[in-house]
């Protein structure tokens, strides 16, 4: 009989991407989230429309499952008070429906921004915890909550990736292929001459399959997970302007007069950027991955450049189906504001 794998957040970015890496490595899937699982493969799994806040939902859906992915959460652009009862209220509900289940693993999908904006690279899994804003600090309460449980006897992976892309990734990355597509060159706050480490969604699926897959006393820790392969952001992104094929440059400004611009059209609710993002974009952001390769195996396939021109082309092809709908998740494009008028600039 195949195992059970429930995946919180299954109709999500990544939440499909996994599914179909696990359908094909011959697992049940079953996708709990609050959205509609409307897929392709929605008559191979099993989807449950519930709340990872309802605990009574979540023990009903996790009743004769094997493993859980716990990949639901809140992100950058809800509010405080949503980050808060999904990423912590949450997390704590899942883990303690798993350990009321007997689940034999609960995978925990975390993030680098557990790291804050740090001083130094690359970025190992001993380095200092410190979450910016709401859902930095929450993914750190998160991890706190799930090296808790694992002192109780759980099984409770966690891997931190870098910002990861690829197949079904809208968001942010929808505003620079949409200018990418329309002919556009891009601006980049600073230089572009930093190193910022991304991550395709298959070598995700790939590090996450190894934390279910090893034995307890390999898997049952902490992981970095990124791309191996990546130049500078400017060369990076480059790759992209070059694939759309109109001879378009990324562009770089002066980091501190473009970072004070962003918060003041964040602030009068016209940009869709949040801290996040444009505070950290013009800095080195890279972790080690050597732990994952040497523990887990984790050989990932895929440069930044790969990952980048990979989502893009998934874009082009796909752009009919989204063109019309925006929203604050990974799932749909983010609404542009006045960058939409900026645009023309480029």
């Amino acid at each position: 009989m195949a195992q059970k794998v429930l995946i919180t957040g299954g109709a999500g970015f990544l939440g499909i991407n996994l599914t179909r890496f696990l359908l094909n490595k011959g697992y049940d899937v079953i996708s709990y989230d609050l959205l509609p699982f409307n897929y392709p493969e929605k008559d191979k799994i099993t989807e449950v429309i519930g709340d990872i806040r309802s605990k009574d939902d979540l023990l009903q859906a996790m009743e004769g499952v094997d493993f859980v992915v716990h990949t639901a959460a809140a992100l950058p652009l809800y509010t405080p008070e949503e980050i808060y009862s999904t990423d912590i209220q949450g997390t704590r509900n899942v883990l303690e429906s798993a350990k009321q289940l007997g689940v034999k693993r609960m995978v925990h999908v975390s993030s680098t921004a557990v790291y804050g904006i740090p001083d130094h690279h690359p970025l190992d899994e001993n380095d200092k915890l410190d979450g910016v804003g709401p859902y930095g600090e929450s993914k750190v309460k998160a991890e706190q909550m799930c090296e808790d449980f694992r002192k109780q006897g759980m099984c409770v992976p966690i891997v931190r990736p870098k910002s990861f892309i690829g197949p079904e990734r809208l968001g942010v990355f929808a505003l620079f292929y949409d200018w990418a597509k329309d002919g556009h060159g891009f601006p980049m706050i600073g230089s572009g001459n930093n190193r910022y480490q991304l991550l395709d969604v298959e070598d995700l699926c790939q590090a996450i399959y190894l934390t279910l897959t090893k034995p307890v006393e390999v898997a049952n820790d902490t992981f970095n997970i990124g791309a191996e392969e990546f130049t500078t952001m400017k060369q990076d992104y480059q790759a992209v302007l070059d694939r759309a094929g109109f001879g378009k440059k990324i562009t770089g400004f002066p980091a501190a007069p473009m970072i004070w611009t962003l918060r003041i059209l964040e602030r009068l609710g016209i940009s869709p950027l949040y801290k996040w993002v444009y505070e950290t974009a013009s800095k080195d952001s890279f972790v080690s991955i050597e732990k994952a390769k040497r523990v887990l195996g984790y050989v990932p396939k895929f440069s930044n450049k790969d990952a980048l021109i990979r989502n893009y082309e998934w874009y082009i092809q796909n752009q009919n189906q989204f063109e019309k709908s925006s929203g604050v998740t990974h799932r749909v494009p983010w609404k542009q504001g006045i960058l939409g008028i900026v645009k023309y600039v480029f």
